[in-house]
Formats: C-alpha cells, sequence, structure tokens
C-alpha cells in the first residue's frame, strides 16, 4: 500500500505540554453579523492545527484577532501568556515580531525584486543587521524554498507557486515561533499545493514552529495537520486527528473529508 508523506515524515520534536496559544471566549460581530460566538483554542508549542469551516465561519476572523489586525468584541487572546487585547501598538509590534503570517496572495511588495522584498523584511525587524548579514540570511532563506536563482526577480516574473514559496521565505526569514497560514495552497495546482504543503511540514520540523493553518486543501490538511479544529456558526464543533474526524459518525464532519 502507497504511504503519504506525513506517515513517512518524522518531526523534530513532538508538541510539547507548553501552551502558546490560549484562545477563550472569542467573539466578533461586524454591525449585525455575527461571525465568532465563543472560539475556545489551546495551542501547543510546536503543534500544527489545522481550521477547517465553511466559507464565512470565522477562520480568518479568528487569526486576524490573534494579531491585533482585528479586535475582538469580548474574549482573550493569550499568546506567550499575555493577552493579546491588553496590549498597545508597541507591544503588539512586539509580538508581532516573534509570529509570521502568509497571506492568500503572498502578499509580495510588486515594485521590489525578491533580493528586495526580504531585505526589507529583514531590516524592519532587525535594525542593527548589516548589509552583509541582509544578504546572506536572503540567500538562506531562498535556498530553504529551492529558489535562490530568483533573488532578482520582480513578482510579476513569478509563477503562483513560486510567488507562495517566496511569500513563505520572506515571512520564515525573521524566525518566527509561531506561523499563521490563511489558505497557503489557495489558487495552485495539485501538485504545486503538495509541494507547498511539503515545504511548510518540512520548514514548522527544521524550525520547531508552532502553527495554525487555515485552509479548504485537504490533501494540505492531512498532510501538515497534528491535530484539525472546524468551526460551525461561530464556534469550533469537531477536533481531532485528520483520521479520527474522517471517521466521524457525524455526518456534517464528515463532509469535510469527501
Amino acid at each position: 500500500m502507497e504511504t503519504t508523506a506525513k506517515e513517512t515524515t518524522v518531526k523534530a520534536t513532538p508538541p510539547s505540554s507548553e501552551m502558546v496559544i490560549d484562545i477563550k471566549d472569542l467573539h466578533k460581530s461586524f454591525g449585525a453579523n455575527s461571525i465568532l460566538k465563543g472560539v475556545n483554542l489551546k495551542v501547543a508549542k510546536g503543534e500544527s492545527v489545522v481550521v477547517l469551516g465553511k466559507s464565512g465561519s470565522g477562520k480568518s476572523v479568528t487569526i486576524k484577532c490573534l494579531v491585533g489586525l482585528i479586535a475582538p468584541d469580548t474574549g482573550e487572546l493569550n499568546v506567550f501568556g499575555t493577552d493579546v487585547t491588553q496590549l498597545n501598538n508597541n507591544q503588539l509590534n512586539e509580538l508581532r515580531a516573534r509570529m509570521g503570517f502568509l497571506f492568500q496572495t503572498a502578499a509580495l511588495y510588486d515594485s521590489m525584486s525578491v533580493r528586495e522584498n526580504l531585505g526589507f523584511t529583514l531590516r524592519h525587524h532587525n535594525k542593527k543587521l548589516s548589509a552583509d548579514g541582509i544578504e546572506q540570511a536572503t540567500i538562506a532563506a531562498l535556498q530553504g524554498v529551492g529558489l535562490e536563482e530568483a533573488i532578482d526577480k520582480m513578482p510579476s516574473e513569478l509563477s503562483g507557486g513560486m510567488r507562495k514559496r517566496i511569500g513563505l521565505a520572506r515571512t520564515m526569514i525573521i524566525k518566527p515561533e509561531i506561523m499563521l497560514y490563511d489558505e497557503p495552497t489557495t489558487g495552485l495546482d495539485t501538485i504545486t499545493s503538495r509541494e507547498i504543503s511539503e515545504l511548510i511540514l518540512e520548514l514548522q520540523s527544521k524550525n520547531k514552529t508552532t502553527s495554525i493553518i487555515i485552509t479548504h486543501d485537504m490533501p494540505c490538511a492531512r498532510l501538515t495537520a497534528d491535530r484539525i479544529v472546524i468551526l460551525k456558526e461561530g464556534v469550533i464543533a469537531a477536533e481531532g486527528t485528520y483520521e479520527e474526524l474522517e471517521k466521524s459518525e457525524d455526518e456534517w464532519v464528515r463532509s469535510f473529508f469527501i
């Protein structure tokens, strides 16, 4: 029987018992539209959690609240033991320096080359780094995603898969302790999607990163998840491993795995 990459990949270290993310009773509405209705989620250090849910269930809103891009109405968002909702702008920026966020579009600066995109990010997070240090870190980050030869290309010259890889390199160059992925394989073909999923798994293992991955891509979920949670009507309705949820007695839960 054919084995999957998930089955043959051994992580450097299993998730620990230390909780680095602890979301408690999170609520968020936009006008009369109530999106989050009491989300509770704990994520251990080194753990990879995939978040599933139908469109509009609040997946992206949850992680945007987590990094302070959206203010929740009520609830606690504890990251590294600190409630994000109680931080001022300077404190938020210090927290974000320990976190990486990969958007659906990779969000590269179109007017900058690949080298400049990565260098800009690194300078923003480490103003004391020398030009040589930035160059070495940029090359190492690109080698990590297999795209060192793209260093002088412009984003317009890159394929969708290459843009995602560069976006991942730009995010990982700051060596974040937590990575948040918002639909990292959206818009990619099956082969490229698997390559991005394998790269996420490889970088997590190498850097011992804690990850939250929002995706509709079930092969990505199966490959990358230690645990899966499913949002329904603003709350977490189910959680478990891929294999456990795939065999759930709940028909709605199983519908994600068909």
